[in-house]
């Protein structure tokens, strides 16, 4: 039966509700088969041995001679068949040193033994000598090349976009320049499952991985150079995934490889799980950055230019590095339209580990100082930051940055309107400000602000044109219908929301439509779980599978224009009767308008953005330095929503770790490595210091996603929490705030400073 003819029955419209979540029972039950659940015969344990200086030549490695080295597999450098180093972006990371070590937690040799303590005692038992080299660990002193430790002058990845004329803008004297300079931290994924994998090879098969992870195209990519393989000799499945956040997007490539090295050498399969510890010292987080922003503004409050510098720390090697800033890059100008933008980005290496992705993807770095550059310009001005942002905001017809015309309209004075009413921002700011003036005696001071800002969905500029991404779909006889894609589940509803699109596009019940387990022998590359894409790219992919495999069942001429489940069933089972299978492949095709120069970094940069404003309310205890974020109000624009609760736990979490960002994660680093690596002292929100979060979509029909319009919003709630919880801070106490995260020795060091 069509979509307009049913009720709200089992075969009424998926797409728009809270459908059961796909995977919810099983895994409720215990039924989810994690990776440390899986026990293969005559399956080993591996361990990782690593550097423990930041920068060396490597001398020797010393075995204890109380352990029994002949009952264990060991890997080094030597043992590697093909090529020793991790295919990603640029082939500069080693799966095993050779030579010289770049960071403290570089892995060094593998050990395997069939027994976990054994192997524990293995551990303690190797020692790596070094030559120590002189490191480098401060972003600045890389980018000025005090010393250089990567190609000529520790660059990763340099980025320049112009639009306009930004030197003459500056010339003007009528105008009002204001400039400064912020900081983020590094950040920790902190995913509830620990990176795993399992590998086995055979000489026959190949290689086969099991692994918690993202993207398993991009580990079955990485793997075949590592052998010299062919593609079918490498297969890629992955389990249940306790979370990713990025972690999961390029780091399983470096743990894969070390298993199935392992698993090489030892002829067994080989296990390979890391605890908590390990998984937080050696994996990525996210980079750590310097903006600086010059602002050229009229008196009334118009801009007209921004000049701004913005800085990654890479850490030791590449890895993602270059997309990260790319992204970071883009998002600089914030959702704001100037004529005159000038935007220097460097990703530059360091002797700490190797940052990578995390959700996000740069952009919560730059629009964290965007935001804040334009509370301050609005303070300059003797102007409320809500009327700056009003006069600049992107329309319908605007540019970006990067000279993108806006197709659509960002509505983001309605977004404004309805966070504001919401939050009763307009009567809380003044009355606040009040009772903290007031408040002679009191320790607490409390405080309002906001941030509004935009996240482009899917892969920057030629991304998705160049990745050329398939999904399927394919039917059985009993009229049910498999969703084929690489895109993975890791907690975010990939399983539910294929589920309902499929079954839409399809008139069909949403239980009727089942999602394979990504495994690379069975599913095409739907590309990786990343930058917003899943819903809005592979989601509008897997729609199209379904209507091309409909028009199958109708160009044979067995089925009719109306029609039901039962007439469905019975249209496969007709069809498959005469032919082997009834399945229907869709590749992405870039949509027409959409230009982008990859070397000019200017054009289209993103199909569509999602767009934001957030308001966060703080109470800050000046008797321990301690701030609590007590309500928070997410609004957001992001086309049509598949799943209403998914959707909004996605914003949810998205902001608990913006939270924690702006808040409470700070990396100690010593020496280049992570010295409070563990969770009594690494501290993330938990329930209790959450705010209460109030999420409410504005929903409207788009261009590009599955439906009539779904964009991506998993990045989205990540880069709009820190600003606002910032300007929170800063109206509560005049004080600006313009280093995240903010920890309370960093707020009392803040305050005493501005009594000095």
């Amino acid at each position: 039966m069509p979509r307009d003819q049913r009720g709200t029955g089992p075969e009424a419209p998926a797409f728009g509700r809270s459908v059961p979540r796909r995977e919810g029972r099983a895994k409720l039950e215990g039924r989810g088969e994690y990776v440390d659940d899986l026990v293969l015969p005559d399956m080993w344990f591996g361990a990782t041995i690593r550097s423990r200086v930041a920068r060396g030549k490597i001398e020797e490695i010393v075995f204890a001679k109380d352990v029994p080295w002949d009952e264990y597999v060991i890997v080094t450098a030597r043992d590697i068949p093909g090529k020793n180093s991790v295919l990603l972006l640029l082939e500069d990371q080693p799966y095993l040193a050779d030579g010289v070590v770049n960071h403290p937690e570089e892995a060094v040799l593998l050990v395997a033994h069939p027994d976990r303590h054994a192997l524990e005692r293995a551990r303690r038992g190797i020692e790596i000598r070094t030559s120590p080299l002189p490191p480098l660990f401060d972003l600045e002193d890389s980018l000025a090349k005090k010393l250089v430790i990567w190609g000529e002058d520790n660059v990763f990845k340099a980025i320049d976009i112009v639009k306009g004329d930004v030197d003459s803008a500056f010339r003007d004297p009528s105008l009002v320049v204001v400039e400064g300079v912020y900081h983020t931290g590094a950040q920790e994924q902190l995913y509830i499952e620990p990176n795993g994998v399992i590998a086995a090879y055979d000489a026959k098969e190949g290689v086969t991985v099991w692994g918690s992870l993202q993207c398993p195209y991009y580990v079955h990519k990485a793997l075949k150079p590592l052998f010299g393989l062919s593609p079918d000799k490498i297969r890629v499945i992955q389990m249940e995934t306790g979370g990713g956040f990025g972690g999961k997007e390029e780091y399983p490539s470096m743990i894969a490889g070390h298993a199935a090295l392992l698993a090489y050498k030892a002829n067994k399969p080989v296990k390979l799980i890391y605890d908590r510890a390990e998984d937080m010292v050696a994996t990525t987080k996210r980079h750590p950055s310097r903006t600086r922003h010059r602002t050229a503004v009229t008196k009334a409050g118009k801009l007209v230019a921004m000049d701004i510098d913005f800085a990654l720390d890479g850490g030791a090697y590449a890895t993602l590095s270059a997309v990260v800033l790319s992204r970071g890059a883009i998002h600089a100008g914030g959702a704001y339209e100037c004529p005159n933008v000038r935007i220097k980005a460097r990703a530059v290496a360091t002797n700490h580990p190797p940052h990578g992705a995390f959700r996000g993807f740069g952009a919560p770095q730059s629009i964290f100082a965007v935001e804040r550059q334009l509370d301050l310009v609005a303070k300059t001005l003797g102007m409320s930051p809500e009327a700056l942002r009003r006069a600049n905001f992107l329309q319908r017809g605007g540019h970006t940055a990067t000279i993108q015309e806006v197709k659509e309209d960002p509505e983001l004075d309605r977004l404004m309107q309805r966070a504001f009413e919401l939050s009763g921002y307009a009567q809380k700011r003044p009355a606040l400000t009040a009772q903290n003036a007031a408040a002679k005696t009191g320790r607490i001071r409390k405080g309002i602000g906001f941030a509004s800002f935009m996240h482009g969905a899917g892969f920057t500029g030629s991304g998705e044109k160049l990745l050329g991404s398939e999904a399927a779909v394919e039917a059985t006889p009993d009229g049910r219908v498999r969703v084929l894609a690489a895109s993975t589940e890791i907690g975010q509803g990939t399983n539910t929301v294929f589920a309902q699109i499929v079954a839409d596009a399809l008139g069909l019940p949403y239980d009727a439509v089942e999602v394979a387990q990504p495994d690379t022998k069975f599913v095409p590359d739907s590309g990786p779980t990343v930058a917003s894409r899943t819903v809005m790219v592979v989601g509008k992919l897997v729609e199209n599978a379904a209507k091309g495999l409909k028009g199958t069942l109708r160009e044979a001429g067995l089925l009719e224009d109306v029609y039901d489940h039962a007439a469905f069933r019975t249209a496969c089972g007709a069809y498959l009767a005469k032919h082997a299978a009834l399945k229907s492949v869709a590749k992405y095709q870039q949509p027409t308008g959409i230009v982008w120069d990859d070397k000019k970094y200017l054009g289209d940069a993103y199909a569509t953005f999602a767009w934001a404003v957030y308001v966060a309310e703080v109470s800050i205890d000046l008797d321990t330095y301690a701030t609590t974020v007590d309500d928070f109000w997410a609004i957001q624009e992001a086309g049509r929503i598949v799943h209403p609760i998914l959707a909004a736990g996605q914003i949810e979490g998205g902001v608990a770790q913006g939270v924690g960002f702006a808040l409470y994660e700070g990396v100690v680093w010593k020496e280049g490595r992570m010295a409070n690596a563990s969770m009594t002292n690494y501290i993330v929100p938990t329930a209790v210091d959450a705010p209460r979060i109030h999420v409410e979509f504005v929903e409207k029909d788009a261009p590009y996603g599955p439906g009539r319009g779904a964009k991506g919003i998993g990045e989205l709630p990540m880069d709009g929490a820190a600003p606002a919880i910032a300007a929170a801070m800063e109206h509560a106490l005049g004080i600006a705030v313009t280093r995240v995260p903010c920890l309370p020795e960093d707020l009392f060091a803040l305050l005493e400073g501005g009594r000095s």
